[in-house]
């Protein structure tokens, strides 16, 4: 009888070291789940094109999970998940000389292009962060449309309902991902990560 309560003792005990050991290894699992690269960028040109760095980060874990390469069903290329026509776009009103869209997979440039382009968005829906990710994802017509359609927009200017389940999925999935990314990072001046929660 002794022995099997010493056996249920350190039953108890190995129970609770693992559930410890799983609680302070949360953070570190969520940070694989959840991964901040490229921050430095992310830092400098949310900051030149005054959006927050935690949506640019949230829009890119949502785009293509940090995966510089990555290329869409719909031909978007790189972090931020730019298309040939927006990114043209983009080029001219930035006045990048000489760009080839193939520089779109350069981290760099995809996150200034991105920057710019939430930027932008931004200041196009009067700071509406939900409806510029919605033009970020449909795209800026399919947006005006519903903004002019009483049927999804009560004031023309907010979005009272979005009828692709696809960018209602996506604003969500964005506004998540900036709630975990502000618990997880807390970034210098310069970008650099200087303390995860």
């Amino acid at each position: 009888m002794k022995k099997k309560k010493k056996h249920l003792k350190w039953g108890r005990l190995f129970i609770l070291l693992i559930a410890m050991i799983l609680v302070l290894n949360l953070g570190n699992i969520a940070r694989i789940i959840y991964p901040a690269k490229h921050t430095e960028h992310i830092k400098q040109y949310s900051a030149m094109y005054q959006v927050d760095p935690y949506l640019i980060m949230s829009i890119i874990k949502a785009e293509s999970n940090f995966n510089a390469t990555a290329v869409s069903q719909k031909n978007a290329t790189g972090l931020m998940q730019i298309i040939k026509p927006t990114a043209m776009w983009l080029a001219e009103r930035m006045e990048l000389e000489d760009f080839q869209y193939e520089d779109i997979k350069d981290p760099e440039l995809n996150i200034q292009m991105g920057c710019y382009y939430i930027s932008y968005l931004l200041s196009l829906y009067d700071g509406n962060a939900d409806t510029a990710l919605a033009a970020y994802n449909a795209g800026e017509g399919t947006v005006d449309g519903w903004l002019a359609n009483n049927e999804y927009s009560e004031d023309g200017k907010n979005l009272s309902y979005i009828p692709y389940p696809e960018t209602r999925h996506y604003i969500t999935k964005v506004n998540n991902n900036q709630k975990v990314y502000r618990a997880l990072y807390k970034l210098s001046d310069s970008g650099q990560i200087i303390d995860s929660k």
